[in-house]
């Protein structure tokens, strides 16, 4: 498939959390086949690319993304854009998560998105410029079916209303924030809950009107649009993209 191309991505420099893998990971050589400079800041890479730099980091921790921060804007100055990939989920009743569980996910997939947006935000705006992009999930509109995954649901919907929030404070001094929300995709994450109940992957299908599973370009696709001029008077949107699953 031929994907759309944006000339202004080219030569700007993209920080991609969560790029080790998944959606964040594909999204990553989207940027790259755009002329885009791109460092990852992951636990681990699944692949090895010479053309993107790649940085340890732990999201959770607050001073470590401040530091790891200071390091990039001092080499290769305030990002252009920022995408939050990061992300894991734990499936339990809610009577049954632990709060082990419950607050490993909340820090991850919330609490790390912020750390994030908030530590690069604050040079994005000093630049007075800059696009800043979070994955969320349709999980944060609806609650899903059959699975049980509270902890999940509740930190996603929360990178939907932080993003609003940031975009609301920022807007008007250069920075947008947008939050795309995926469907059912095929990613790593995907396979880790199918493993668990295999049944998961039909009854998914058959209760999106599209009738199939979305795939990581599809996402990385909204997410090139987001990151780039085209979309300069988009701010505070959470665009789902999930096949139609949540019209029903």
């Amino acid at each position: 498939m031929a994907y759309a191309t944006y000339p202004s991505l080219a030569g700007r420099l993209v920080v991609v959390t969560g790029g080790g893998r998944g959606i964040g990971l594909r999204t990553v050589r989207r940027f790259v086949e755009q002329g885009s400079r791109v460092v990852v800041l992951d636990l681990a890479m699944t692949d090895n690319y010479s053309d993107v730099e790649f940085m340890r980091v732990d999201v959770t921790d607050a001073a470590a993304v401040a530091s790891v921060t200071s390091d990039i804007v001092t080499r290769w100055g305030a990002p252009d854009v920022v995408l939050n990939a990061a992300g894991i989920v734990r499936s339990a009743s809610a009577e049954e998560m632990t709060p082990d569980d419950w607050q490993r996910v909340v820090d991850i997939d919330l609490s790390g998105t912020f750390y994030v947006c908030q530590a690069f935000g604050r040079y994005m705006l000093e630049a007075g410029r800059g696009s800043i992009i979070n994955i969320a999930s349709m999980s944060g509109s609806v609650s899903n079916f059959p699975q049980k995954q509270v902890s999940y649901n509740a930190a996603k919907a929360g990178v939907v209303h932080l993003t609003k929030t940031l975009a609301g404070e920022w807007a008007d001094r250069g920075v947008r924030v947008n939050s795309v929300s995926p469907g059912y995709i095929g990613t790593d994450l995907t396979a880790q809950v199918l493993t668990d109940d295999p049944q998961l992957g039909t009854i998914w299908q058959e209760r999106t009107p599209m009738g199939r599973i979305g795939t990581p370009d599809e996402v990385a696709s909204v997410v090139l649009f987001l990151a780039s001029d085209d979309a300069s008077f988009m701010t505070g949107s959470d665009v789902i993209a999930d096949g139609g699953y949540t019209v029903w």
